[in-house]
């Protein structure tokens, strides 16, 4: 039935493979469970209630990529987006967590219609190979950057903007041993090196743990947890009166939320379809529509639940850099988010950042590999790729840096003369990407 539905043989993968990729991919997403009911929490929502919407809309949505699409890419509400949701939309603009969901909904809805009539495949096709490449490339960088900083190696810095950490501290030094432990793994290309490196992370973390170390990982007190209330299923209905109050400002909460969903996900699913053989020689994206659809019903299921966007996560490439090559990597990884409302506690404990950010940094290394693609001699390519990376790291958003990526491609085309090879979609890209940026 496996081989059947995901076609395993076809992929030179087994269920193994997919099973130990899956799960993988799992615990470089857990964190996830612990930082989405936070931030959202701060917008007045129920954390535990966001938490089990976290969850709940990630296992679905996971499973629904896995068997419509057979893509090994896991989603669940995603960082960046979940900020704009309480510190932009709620905090900022001054809109209930309601009517956030509300927007969010109707993103959702409209991702469905563009991503059915083939819409949204078209303009991730119309993205120029070179630029797919430098895009893959810049998220990897993003995720090691915000790896780093998340396991306090790279700091916050007044005069600098960011430092080095405090490397006394035991979680830094938790996270540097996981990392040479893991880029040591990878390099002897030890299966599933970047698996056992966050496994061995983990157990030495909780052996410090035990030796009094404080922020270490540590087994919690109760594994099981009985409490399964959602007081945030359906609250986005009651949104809808104040979204609607001021027109154009609903226009720009909806397109917001349009906007970094939309490139998130294409700069996502490039970057692992180039590292899965996912992307024909066409330069185009197999099964793009499914795939594009799974994220769309995710999102609009995530926003009923009561939660922020749905995307694609990028933390997807370390399942696939371990061998995940279907979609039973995703639906593994599905089933895990069910199963970790059940261990929640051990769940929470236990995936900290220290333990987490070896993978993230190991993988940020291993997209990066997609540089070697770009032709740096063309100076055209040159300077799109290369602002596409830098605004991903220097605006802390994959969205930011896309945009700012293809209006450089298009001003450098001009300037050399070859601005009709620019497909219209990329024009009409960067006339929407100029409105974002002078809009918000």
């Amino acid at each position: 039935m496996l081989e059947k539905i995901f076609k395993l043989s076809e992929k030179k993968t087994d269920v193994k493979t997919e099973i130990i990729a899956g799960l993988t991919t799992f615990l470089a997403m857990a964190y996830i469970l612990a930082v989405n009911p936070a931030i959202l929490g701060e917008s007045g929502m129920d954390a535990h209630s966001v938490f089990m919407a976290t969850a709940i809309s990630a296992g679905v949505a996971s499973i629904i990529m896995g068997v419509v699409a057979n893509y090994p890419v896991a989603l669940a509400p995603g960082m960046g987006v979940n900020a704009l949701f309480t510190y932009t939309v709620v905090l900022g603009m001054g809109h209930t967590w309601q009517a956030a969901l509300a927007s969010v909904f109707i993103s959702g809805i409209i991702f469905l219609v563009v991503s059915v009539t083939g819409v949204r495949k078209m303009i991730i096709n119309a993205i120029p190979q070179q630029l797919k490449l430098a895009i893959g490339a810049g998220i990897g960088f993003f995720v090691a950057f915000v790896a780093l900083k998340n396991a306090g190696i790279i700091v916050s810095s007044e005069s600098t903007a960011v430092a080095l950490g405090d490397l006394t501290q035991p979680t830094v030094l938790l996270a540097i041993f996981g990392i040479i432990v893991t880029i040591a793994l990878v390099a002897k290309k030890v299966p599933a090196g970047v698996f056992v490196g966050m496994i061995i992370t983990a157990v030495v973390g909780l052996i410090c743990g035990a030796c009094g170390m404080e922020g270490m990982p540590a087994l919690p007190d109760k594994f099981i947890t009985t409490d399964f209330s959602m007081v945030t299923f359906g609250a986005f209905a009651q949104g809808f009166s104040d979204l609607f109050k001021d027109p154009f400002n609903c226009f720009i909460v909806v397109f917001s939320f349009l906007f970094v969903d939309f490139f998130d996900t294409a700069g996502t699913l490039v970057a692992i379809g180039n590292r899965c053989g996912l992307v024909n020689e066409k330069g185009e994206l197999v099964n793009a529509e499914k795939a594009l659809l799974s994220d769309a019903i995710g999102t609009v299921f995530g926003a009923i639940l009561g939660t922020s966007t749905v995307t694609s996560f990028v933390e997807s490439s370390s399942g696939v850099e371990v061998g995940g090559r279907t979609g039973l990597t995703s639906c593994t990884t599905g089933v895990l988010f069910f199963l970790s409302i059940l261990i929640s506690p051990i769940v929470l404990s236990t995936a900290t950042n220290a333990v987490t950010a070896p993978a993230l940094i190991v993988v940020g290394i291993l997209m990066a590999q997609q540089l070697g693609g770009v032709d740096w001699n063309d100076f055209v390519f040159t300077a799109s790729g290369f602002v596409t990376i830098i605004a991903m790291i220097l605006t802390y958003s994959i969205s930011n840096g896309i945009a700012l990526g293809f209006i450089t491609y298009g001003v450098a085309m001009v300037a050399t003369g070859k601005g009709k090879e620019v497909s219209n979609i990329i024009w009409i890209l960067d006339l929407v990407f100029i409105a974002y940026f002078a809009l918000i």
